[in-house]
Formats: structure tokens, C-alpha cells, sequence
């Protein structure tokens, strides 16, 4: 028994002498092996050199940063300069993608097809289009008058521009030099002189009442009109000067229309006041009184506001400056001024 209880001993085994040479479990597990405390030792002394070095030979002008990162990091892969390159990199695959996503794919087939209605439409001048327009007119007159009932009503200045044309068109075709006034001059532009007066008098119904209801539109198409009838030539024979003529008595009777449809209308006060009845004795006068029918009604419609409103050609326009007339009185304020008044009962 005693034998038994020497050999055995009280004291638990890592509480003998050699507890400091046996070692532990706790520290078996957690001390690294040799060689690695080798390895840090010498990367700490290589990190200690080098801090060494670099305050003493200046490494900061050496040695980038992005070396230093990457020497100094524990974990590489952690380091700045190998996320900013894998940044980099997926921007770019990001921005190469996108680029081929907005690249149009190409057509496999590749064939021939007629354009579209609205860039065919495109290519066409207004000629064109003009002739297209009309012969579809022409073929489906349910179009035609969708077209007339659906268009903007032409203006004053675009249907003097058109006649404007046909008149640019008109002196074109004179020949080059000779007599402007001869036979031969009117037969090569009887042709162009007729367009323009069949477009004139497809324009002056247009402009006149009932269909249009401005007079100042009316009168001022009249005027453009008239002008341009000043200027038509004029030749050596009577027979030649015959549609020049007509046409002076077709818009003198526009003229007259005119003036009737301003007449019923504030009295004229319009036509006075807003200059036509000189203009339209300017008119007379150039065209050698063959607007006097025209001249005529004006004198009538503003008969009431005294004396002759309108002279006729030759004659001074004395009726306008009178200050006696009944006009002047009462725009003076002064009608009936010596006039006797009458008291009591009549």
C-alpha cells in the first residue's frame, strides 16, 4: 500500500519541474512555429531598413506610393492600388459595353424599298408639289374641295407675290434689244402677258365683297393690282393695247364695288380717312382717266362730307381745303355756328 502511494503522486503533471520545458496545449496552439518568427523578425528588420533608408537618403523621391502600398500592406489584396485597378478595369468594361449596346444593328438583308410618303414628300419642290397636288385634285374632286375648305385663305402679300412672278416672267420674255413697242414684241409675250392677266382676274374676286369682309383688304389688294396694271407695256398698236385697257375697266369696277360695300359702312369715314380717295385719284391719273367710273362712286359715297372729294384729272382738288365745306364744320366743331336759331315755337 505504501509502495503504491509513493509512487503516485498528488501533484498534477503540469505542476512538475519540467512544466516549464513541457508545453501547453493553450500554447502550443496559439505560439507560431519558429521559421515564421523568423520570417516576421525579418520583416519587421526589412520595414526598420527601409524606414532607415528613406530618412536618411530621401526614398519619398525614389519610391512611389503605390509601391510603398504594396510592399507595406499585410494583405495584398486589400491594397488601394489593386481595387483602384480593378475599378478601373470594370469602368471601362462597363463603358465598352454600353457602346455596344447603343451600336445599331446591322440589317442581315440588305434590299432595295421605295421611301416613305413623308420623305418623298421631302425631295419635292413647290412645283412639284404643286402638280401633284393638283392632279389628284383633278382625279378625286372630293379631295379637291377637302383642299379648298381646309387651306388658310391667301394673303394680300402672298397673291401680289404670286402675280409678281407672273409679271417677272412677263418682262423676261421681252426679246433683246429692238422696239419694245413693235408687233414683234407683242407676239413673243402675248403668251406670258396673258397668264398674268388670267391670274389677275382669278385673284380679284377673291379680294372682294361678299367673299371678303375687311374693306381695308379689299383696298389694298385693289391698289397692289392697280400697279402692277401701270406697268403692264404698251404698244404701238391700238389692237395690241386692248388687254392692258380691259383690264383697267375690270378693276375699276372692283374699284367701284369697293367703295359701295365702304360706303354702307360708318358712312365711309374709312375711305377718307385712311387716304384712298387720293390714292385712288393718283390711280386715275396715271392710267389717263380710265378709272374715272371708279372716281365716280367715290365722289358719290362721300358726297355728304362736302364739295368734290375726289378731282378729276387736270382739275385741282379744290373742294378738299375748303374750310366752308360741311366736312370741315364738323370735324371744327364750328357747323351751324352762323346759322340764326330760332326761339319760341316754329
Amino acid at each position: 500500500m505504501n509502495s503504491l502511494l509513493s509512487s503516485y503522486s498528488v501533484f498534477p503533471p503540469h505542476l512538475h519541474e519540467n512544466q516549464h520545458t513541457r508545453p501547453s496545449p493553450l500554447r502550443s496552439m496559439t505560439t507560431p512555429p519558429s521559421h515564421m518568427h523568423a520570417g516576421m523578425a525579418g520583416r519587421k528588420r526589412k520595414a526598420d531598413d527601409e524606414d532607415i533608408e528613406s530618412d536618411r537618403y530621401g526614398s519619398h523621391d525614389s519610391i512611389s506610393s503605390t509601391d510603398n502600398d504594396e510592399r507595406m500592406s499585410a494583405s495584398p489584396a486589400n491594397s488601394p492600388a489593386i481595387v483602384s485597378r480593378h475599378l478601373a478595369h470594370a469602368h471601362s468594361h462597363n463603358q465598352s459595353h454600353q457602346q455596344q449596346r447603343h451600336i445599331k444593328r446591322s440589317r442581315p438583308n440588305v434590299s432595295g424599298r421605295p421611301l416613305s410618303l413623308n420623305r418623298l414628300l421631302e425631295t419635292l419642290n413647290a412645283d412639284e408639289m404643286r402638280t401633284v397636288l393638283r392632279s389628284i385634285c383633278e382625279r378625286h374632286p372630293v379631295i379637291g374641295s377637302e383642299v379648298v375648305s381646309t387651306a388658310p385663305r391667301p394673303s394680300v402679300s402672298s397673291a401680289l407675290n404670286v402675280l409678281k412672278q407672273y409679271e417677272e416672267s412677263l418682262f423676261a420674255a421681252f426679246p433683246f434689244g429692238g422696239n419694245s413697242r413693235s408687233d414683234y414684241t407683242y407676239n413673243r409675250i402675248r403668251g406670258a402677258l396673258m397668264e398674268l392677266l388670267d391670274a389677275l382676274n382669278d385673284f380679284s374676286p377673291h379680294f372682294l365683297p361678299p367673299n371678303e369682309n375687311q374693306v381695308s383688304t379689299s383696298l389694298s389688294f385693289l391698289d397692289g393690282a392697280t400697279d402692277m396694271i401701270h406697268r403692264l407695256p404698251t404698244f404701238e398698236s391700238f389692237q395690241n393695247n386692248l388687254p392692258k385697257s380691259t383690264a383697267y375697266e375690270e378693276i375699276a369696277k372692283a374699284w367701284a364695288l369697293v367703295i359701295r360695300e365702304a360706303a354702307k359702312r360708318g358712312g365711309g369715314i374709312q375711305l377718307q380717312y385712311g387716304g384712298w380717295d387720293q390714292k385712288l385719284a393718283k390711280h386715275n391719273e396715271e392710267s389717263q382717266g380710265k378709272l374715272q367710273d371708279a372716281v365716280n362712286e367715290l365722289t358719290a359715297s362721300l358726297g355728304w362730307m362736302g364739295g368734290n372729294a375726289i378731282p378729276s384729272p387736270g382739275s385741282q382738288m379744290t373742294g378738299l381745303g375748303d374750310m366752308s365745306s360741311i366736312r370741315a364744320q364738323l370735324l371744327s366743331g364750328t357747323y351751324g355756328a352762323n346759322l340764326p336759331v330760332r326761339v319760341g315755337p316754329w
